[in-house]
């Protein structure tokens, strides 16, 4: 059963009349996504530092936020483990300011540094750009890593809904480069299968915030040529190999289209050998990791991530 503060949440979604994001411009969701901040997600907690930076790319200049922990416990003396985080949002909209707190609250709840990365999305920006991004962000990271004062053997990809495909899909492309060990990988209900085919699509593809109209906008804007929706780096879910990957935690929603996805893929990643747990949040929706002002589950979903995440980067 749909948790009771889910319910209230889609209640007052409807009652405010509020927009479906299928019916907006690329423009008018990202700003709609980015002014919810102040309903539904808790106030950004400090840390030690938040820092600037820039990679280099294949497109240009990618923006990233660094974040490192405030003085605890779970940290110690030396260099810090890292999470290099995208952001989701459907390959559309979110940006660094609209993941600020969940990554402020991983930082501080693991232990570790957090960089986000501030990939190109479409319509301006199509597959596999988000990918070239995310990758060459990620080997950035890696390659300063003394620079920044972390730890380059305790790197970490996570990421949420197509924040998590994009970490999953920089986990297998640097399995099979070989040149960039990654430690692990949150994958928070991510997209893994761009045929939109499970049974949860249909099944939740209606009244629970994330819509089938809504998903299929999402992939439109992102996606050039429906060939494209069989390439791995978009459906990670269809790559032929999915063995030798990080530890993986995939988390999932009950009521989320993207659920049985997730399953999916967390079942092949531990069929190939690897260490892979899957956690369902049965009474919730997409996107509820960062509604924590509005859903308690949204604030246990986060203290799992940052136990998995310490519990893996530990040194």
């Amino acid at each position: 059963m749909l948790h009771t503060q889910a319910r209230a949440l889609l209640d007052f979604i409807e009652q405010r009349a509020i927009p479906p994001t299928h019916t907006l411009t690329p423009q008018e969701a990202r700003s709609v996504y980015r002014d919810r901040r102040a309903v539904l997600q808790p106030d950004p907690p400090a840390v030690a530092q938040v820092q600037a930076l820039r990679a280099p790319g294949p497109h240009g200049p990618i923006p990233l936020r660094l974040y490192r922990p405030l003085p605890s416990a779970l940290v110690t003396a030396g260099t810090l483990p890292v999470l290099v985080y995208y952001h989701g949002g459907g390959w559309v909209i979110g940006d660094l300011d609209t993941h600020d707190t969940l990554c402020r609250e991983l930082a501080n709840a693991a232990g570790c540094a957090v960089v986000a990365v501030d990939y190109r999305m479409g319509p301006e920006h199509r597959f596999p750009a988000a990918v070239d991004d995310a990758l060459a962000a990620t080997r950035w990271v890696h390659q300063q890593a003394a620079m920044l004062g972390l730890d380059p053997a305790r790197l970490a990809v996570g990421g949420d809904s197509a924040g998590g495909n994009l970490a999953a899909v920089v986990a297998l492309a640097a399995r099979d480069a070989g040149d960039l060990p990654i430690a692990f990988q949150l994958l928070i209900y991510p997209a893994t299968d761009m045929r939109r085919s499970a049974p949860s699509h249909t099944s939740n593809g209606q009244g629970y915030l994330l819509t089938k109209d809504t998903i299929d906008y999402f992939h439109d804007h992102y996606i050039v040529d429906v060939a494209h929706d069989l390439d791995w780096r978009a459906s990670p879910l269809l790559h032929a190999d999915l063995s030798k990957l990080p530890p993986a935690l995939v988390l999932t929603a009950g009521y989320d289209p993207l659920r049985d996805e997730g399953l999916a893929y967390s079942v092949r990643l531990t069929e190939a050998g690897n260490r892979a747990s899957h956690v369902c949040f049965e009474r919730q929706i997409h996107g509820f990791i960062t509604m924590g002002r509005v859903l308690d589950e949204a604030n246990t979903a986060v203290a799992l991530c940052a136990a998995e995440l310490r519990r893996a980067l530990r040194a």
